[in-house]
């Protein structure tokens, strides 16, 4: 999933950084230039729930896309309160993604997010 989505973001012109966990992200060199993260419901370690909350924390702001095989309504609240985008159930079309992301650079522009 994680090549895929790679492949259609560049495929459109977006830069793309890649990572294996939340955890690499966070100590990763592209925690301070990140424009927005998409990330999966469920990972490894700390989920991507986790992710946006520990991110929300430290004081960045900049919006999340969640994409989940396992599409939980209380979930999809609890993130969408907390800021997120776009909640995707697996599978979703690549236009769906593009638009998402779409409004969540344009609303990354607009503000001053960290």
């Amino acid at each position: 999933m994680r090549a895929a989505t790679n492949n259609l973001l560049r495929s459109h012109g977006y830069t793309v950084h890649t990572f294996a966990s939340a955890e690499e992200f966070l100590q990763s060199a592209h925690l301070n230039d990140t424009s927005c993260v998409i990330a999966d419901v469920q990972m490894p370690v700390m989920s991507g729930v986790e992710l946006l909350t520990r991110m929300r924390t430290q004081g960045y702001r900049v919006p999340f896309i969640f994409i989940t095989a396992f599409p939980d309504e209380s979930v999809r609240t609890r993130v969408l309160k907390a800021g997120a985008i776009c909640f995707l159930a697996k599978p979703f079309a690549g236009p769906t993604l593009i638009n998402c992301l779409d409004a969540a650079l344009e609303r990354h522009r607009g503000g001053t997010d960290k």
